[in-house]
């Protein structure tokens, strides 16, 4: 089964990346845009992982959220992988002002390291990607475009409660990638 570990999104911050996608989209670029019902925040992504090893990191999400208690993370700023005007990945970044994101994304990294699951080559970046760009051509107006929404959202503060992480099995399928949620596990200090 592929598989990855996301902090769900509720549906008002969805419906804010979707008018973000929105105001994108008329762009000449070629970009594969995330469904907004598929935007997540992924901590760790674990591929193809077999059942055995399913089980092992479902106890794992029960302890790392165990003692832990809801935080709050806001929206901050768009931007690309691996840089503005070579963009591959377009991205809404997360501001995790007391690092919790951060700690439990290295926390799972630990965790599944142990399990033989292979960590991460680059550290953690909290982020949401949008969108993934198929061809550099047209990209010098979507670049422009990514560089006036440095400071998006200007004028509102885009918070969100976390008070669970979710264990995704992913499908591809001809119209894109599938999700279905196999476990969840709630913070439980409230």
């Amino acid at each position: 089964m592929r598989a990855f570990i996301a902090i769900e999104l509720p549906p008002a911050i969805k419906k804010e990346l979707r008018l973000l996608q929105d105001q994108l989209k008329p762009l000449a670029a070629e970009v594969k845009w995330v469904k907004p019902e598929n935007i997540h925040l992924t901590l760790k992504f674990l591929g193809e992982i077999n059942e055995e090893k399913i089980g092992r990191i479902k106890e794992l999400l029960v302890r790392v959220t165990g003692d832990k208690r809801r935080f709050v993370l806001a929206l901050s700023s768009v931007g690309a992988f691996p840089k503005v005007r070579w963009p591959r990945v377009i991205w809404v970044g997360v501001e995790d002002k007391d690092n919790l994101a951060s700690k439990l994304a290295a926390e799972l990294e630990e965790g599944t390291d142990k399990l033989g699951i292979p960590r991460e080559k680059r550290g953690f970046s909290a982020h949401i990607t949008i969108g993934r760009v198929g061809s550099t051509n047209a990209c010098k107006e979507l670049s422009e475009k990514i560089e006036g929404l440095k400071n998006w959202p200007e004028g509102k503060r885009l918070e969100f409660g976390v008070d669970k992480l979710v264990l995704f099995k992913s499908t591809l399928a001809p119209g894109g990638a599938v999700y279905e949620a196999v476990k969840e596990a709630n913070f439980n200090i409230a």
